[in-house]
């Protein structure tokens, strides 16, 4: 079958929950989304199943750096159904978020990168960190995968710090089901365990559970020593304890799934350029949006062409410098909707290699001094792991 413009010929991190559902004996739904475009990973099935994500965790980073993570590792080698999936474009926490909960493209749900605009007003905003006066629902109206897990009867439980509970990119990306509000590492492996086996859901309330947890440490980590420091090895190492924990403590009947969002490389000082230090590439743009390896750059009126062309000039060796137009058609954010047509950069802008490119203008001074960095189209950028095991308790 020929892969369409824009669609990896790998599995991608959309295919994930429509797999793991199906798996809990729930079809697909191909009548949306975007589903058609791609086919169900292949999962054993089972009643239960715990979905954990594990930010920044690159599938590159895990086989450079698998010493740190054995049971990982040993997933990554010998597990069955183990691969290696791509997430969207870009490559970063919230468009990734959005892909996971929907099963859809950046295009289609309209979360197209961190910081974006909204066209309405004419403003930037991180979808991340979101906007209280942008209603999350309305912005992104594509029905979750949660939300179809729990119409199914599905026990559906969401598990994280519990300031990520009824935030603008929970209710965007990832409503559905409840969700167990869970500070450490432990608290959330404990949390699992006790929805998987818990009297509620084995008195018969549901028809199984399924159960998100995120961690997202090793992320934090990489951004602030970088993914190649000991500190993010130390992190990883925690992760790959608790996924071995869980996998310990769970039944053969529930399947652990593990992925993340994103990979990651580091920067260092001397591969970044300042907008706010080059006149030629601040000349005509009245936004510098999107981050630093994957950027949305919101052109004065009649200024793109020569936007593109200082851009180019200065970056093209180094980036690709493409249009709204040029971007959509070479598929980066997959079949994009009209509604989020706006949102995208009038520029778009994607590393090829170690650079990186900020606004100390507006960038807040601890994102300035960030040595990993994640957004653009590499594969240690995109190229995510899937592991799964079963349950190996009682």
């Amino acid at each position: 079958m020929t892969t369409p413009p824009g669609v990896s010929a790998l599995p991608g991190l959309a295919d994930v929950l429509p797999s793991v559902l199906a798996a809990l004996g729930v079809p697909p739904d191909l009548s949306g989304n975007g589903a058609g475009l791609r086919q169900l990973l292949a999962l054993p099935a089972a009643r239960n199943a715990v979905v954990v994500l594990v930010d920044g965790l690159g599938d590159r980073l895990l086989e450079r750096r698998g010493g740190h993570a054995p049971f990982l590792r040993h997933l990554r080698a010998e597990a069955p159904g183990t691969r290696t999936l791509t997430c969207g474009f870009p490559s970063t926490t919230a468009t990734s978020m959005g892909i996971l909960g929907t099963g859809a493209l950046p295009g289609t749900h309209g979360l197209v990168g961190l910081d974006v605009l909204d066209p309405d007003r004419d403003i930037l905003f991180s979808e991340l960190a979101w906007d209280p006066d942008v209603d999350p629902r309305a912005w992104q109206p594509v029905p979750t995968e949660f939300e179809r897990a729990a119409h199914a009867g599905i026990d559906v439980v969401r598990i994280g710090p519990g300031y990520f509970d009824g935030s603008g990119l929970t209710e965007a990306a990832l409503r559905g089901g409840r969700f167990v509000a869970a500070e450490t590492l432990q608290a959330r492996v404990d949390a699992t365990v006790e929805a998987v086996t818990g009297r509620a859901r084995l008195a018969g309330r549901a028809s199984g559970c399924l159960v998100y947890l995120y961690w997202g440490e090793v992320d934090k980590s990489g951004h602030v020593f970088g993914c190649g420091s000991w500190e993010w090895g130390e992190e990883l190492a925690q992760a790959d304890a608790a996924v071995r924990q869980l996998v310990d403590r769970l039944g053969r009947d529930t399947l652990v799934v593990v992925t993340a969002d994103h990979g990651m490389v580091d920067i260092g000082p001397e591969d970044r350029i300042d907008v706010a230090a080059e006149r030629d590439l601040a000349a005509g743009v009245r936004h510098v949006g999107g981050e630093a390896r994957a950027l949305h750059l919101y052109c004065r009126p009649g200024a793109l062409a020569s936007v593109q062309e200082a851009w180019q000039a200065r970056l093209g060796t180094r980036m690709d410098v493409l249009t709204r137009d040029e971007a959509v058609r070479a598929g980066w954010f997959g079949p994009v909707a009209p509604r989020v047509l706006p949102r995208i950069g009038d520029l778009v802008v994607a590393a090829r290699d170690l650079i990186a490119v900020v606004d100390s203008r507006t960038a807040r001074p601890e994102l300035l001094r960030l040595i990993g960095m994640h957004g653009a189209r590499t594969e240690d950028e995109r190229l995510i792991p899937l592991l799964v095991s079963p349950g190996r308790g009682r």
